[in-house]
C-alpha cells in the first residue's frame, strides 16, 4: 500500500472524529457511534499499514 492509502486512512479517521463531534453537539447518538466506528476502522487500517511497512523496511 502506498502513501495514498495512508492519506485516505487518515482522512477517514478525521471524518469519523468530525462526525462524532457533530453527534455530540446535536445529541445524536447514532452519529456519535458511527463516528467512533469510522475512527476505529481507520485506526485498524493504519495499524495494518505500519505492520506492512515494518516487514518491508
Amino acid at each position: 500500500m502506498g502513501d495514498s492509502d495512508k492519506i485516505e486512512n487518515k482522512a477517514d479517521e478525521l471524518k469519523g472524529k468530525a462526525k462524532e463531534k457533530v453527534g455530540e453537539a446535536t445529541d445524536n447518538e447514532q452519529w456519535q457511534a458511527e463516528g467512533k466506528g469510522e475512527q476505529v476502522k481507520a485506526n485498524l487500517k493504519q495499524a495494518a499499514e505500519k505492520v506492512k511497512d515494518a516487514f518491508r523496511g
